[in-house]
């Protein structure tokens, strides 16, 4: 179980670093068109994902025990989506050694490292000047 779980969410991360890499590279997400922003398929789909965003910020901030991890991982979340969480989850099962200690990567609380929503931060500013 748990090198499957790796295994999902490296392919996810693999994932959405290929495909924004390959949207990037086509057209800048600041000059997508007016029709596509005003569609709601296209409104309902980015409320869904954000929600979904928020929804595992809330187990993340009950898992961090600090303010400032808490508010740095709410930019990444939000800036990074599914990449800062696929890249959390990875950290989170780096940390045990055995599928039986898979409980503790869901109910158990983290010492609340700023380095790696910091990180993630500050990539998330250079990639949306970037665009």
């Amino acid at each position: 179980m748990l090198w499957t779980l790796r295994l999902l969410f490296l392919l996810v991360l693999a994932s959405m670093l290929w495909v924004t890499s390959w949207a990037s590279l086509q057209q800048s997400i600041f000059s997508i068109p007016r029709e596509v922003f005003t569609h709601p398929w296209f409104i309902a789909t980015l409320c869904d994902a954000y929600f979904g965003f928020l929804t595992f910020y809330v187990w993340l901030a009950w898992k961090e025990p600090t303010a400032g991890a808490r508010v740095l991982w709410f930019i990444a979340v939000m800036a990074l989506g599914n990449l800062a969480m696929a890249i959390y989850v990875l950290v989170e099962l780096s940390r045990i050694r055995a599928a039986s200690q898979f409980a503790e990567v869901v109910s158990r609380r983290t010492p609340g490292n700023i380095a790696l929503p910091g990180a993630l931060v500050a990539v998330s500013i250079v990639i949306y000047c970037a665009a």
